[in-house]
């Protein structure tokens, strides 16, 4: 498990999203600031506003419940479907289908133009209390269209709502720039300024991904789930109307193959797993082999990754980027992560990952489709399959 890697990609500083839920945002913003740095030269310590992405998650997902709420006012508070919205309204966590739904819809700024707020750095207790007025919301909507009130004064009544929580978002986090200047020094000490760019068109000057290429690849080996096939979740997501969730079910092998061919292409790739599996957070190691706890009481506690995700013993936390693979007779034995828990653990943040350790507790990749198999591409256009909204792939990162 020694950090050596024979591809290992330069990315500059991890960032560290402290005492917040962001690590999805944190590893997708990373992955593009990776390409900046290599296109534009940034300094190594560069960073994209997660607290501005945050706050419009923040938005977007609490209209995204409030229509949740309308859809199932008919349902009784003790259906399962109404149960589970209610159990979280929001929360801080999210997908990567989700994360570039908020990007297509208000681009990216730099961390200097939004940065980092109390509230967004230890989103507790403004979590607590937005969910605490969006149950209440919820309490008034359902009881409209019991009333009968027609469609347009429900729809008024929300939008007062939202105003509410984007007053409660600006004073946590700040009020989101609509244009900024970026100006910047390069690593050749160069000097930069762009004037008057809104969040949009910063987008698309300095990241300029076309979104649509990238997807979403989990390995879900459950007898639900067949492999080759794509699969979406029930009541997940933030934007109304935005881009859905969609993943692609594969096995390992293909998991493991395009993960390789991006990381060749010195491409980084955004992945989810379970982290607080079989890891150790100082060290910076996710390995099967760390503990032996069967041995030590003499028990067999094996279970297999289906078994795990279809017995709630495991599923999706924490997101992650690949930044490294080291290939020994072109199988991969290791994999280099940038974590997003800042450079006081690890190895000044960096973690390795054993591959026995991917094969277990790794559930999502997003690579860029054009590494996939063309029999795969097309896979993609296949209308796909919903899932329940408990579903442990609709578990947020």
């Amino acid at each position: 498990m020694d950090p050596v890697f024979s591809i290992d990609l330069d990315t500059g500083d991890v960032a560290n999203q402290k005492q917040s839920g962001r690590c999805w945002m944190f590893a997708a913003l990373n992955t593009m600031r990776h390409q900046m740095k290599d296109n534009f030269r940034v300094a190594k310590d560069f960073e994209l506003s997660q607290s501005y992405t945050f706050f419009w998650d923040k938005l977007e997902k609490s209209n995204y419940f409030y229509e949740n709420v309308l859809k199932t006012a008919d349902l009784p508070t003790s259906d399962r479907k109404v149960a589970w919205l209610m159990t979280t309204p929001q929360q801080d966590g999210g997908q990567w289908d989700m994360f570039m739904a908020i990007v297509e819809k208000y681009g990216v700024v730099p961390k200097s133009v939004m940065p980092e707020s109390f509230s967004s750095s230890a989103s507790r207790e403004f979590n607590a209390t937005l969910n605490l007025k969006l149950r209440k919301d919820a309490v008034e909507l359902r009881e409209l269209v019991a009333a009968g009130t027609s469609e347009a004064d429900i729809q008024a009544r929300k939008e007062k709502m939202l105003a509410e929580v984007y007053r409660m978002a600006a004073y946590s986090f700040g009020e989101p720039p609509t244009k900024f200047d970026f100006e910047y020094r390069d690593t050749d000490n160069n000097y930069h300024l762009d004037r008057d760019l809104t969040p949009q068109e910063f987008f698309k000057k300095y990241v300029g991904w076309n979104l649509d290429d990238y997807v979403s690849i989990i390995n879900a080996p459950t007898a639900d789930k067949p492999y080759n096939h794509m699969y979406t979740v029930e009541m997940l997501g933030n934007v109304v109307n935005g881009r859905p969730v969609r993943h692609l079910n594969v096995d390992m092998d293909t998991f493991r193959k395009i993960s390789i061919a991006q990381l060749k292409a010195g491409e980084s790739v955004w992945f989810g797993s379970d982290v607080g599996q079989e890891s150790d957070r100082q060290k910076g190691i996710l390995d099967t082999n760390l503990y032996h706890k069967d041995e030590l009481f003499g028990v067999d506690l094996s279970m297999s990754k289906a078994e795990r995700l279809d017995y709630a013993q495991s599923l999706m936390t924490h997101a992650m980027v690949l930044t490294g693979v080291d290939l020994v007779d072109d199988k991969p034995t290791k994999w280099k992560v940038e974590n997003s828990w800042g450079d006081k653990v690890g190895n000044n943040g960096f973690f390795v990952m054993s591959d026995d350790w991917m094969e277990e507790f790794c559930y999502q990749v997003v690579v860029n489709k054009k590494y996939l198999p063309q029999e795969l591409q097309e896979v993609l256009k296949e209308e796909p399959k919903v899932l329940a909204p408990w579903d442990p792939m609709g578990a947020l990162a």
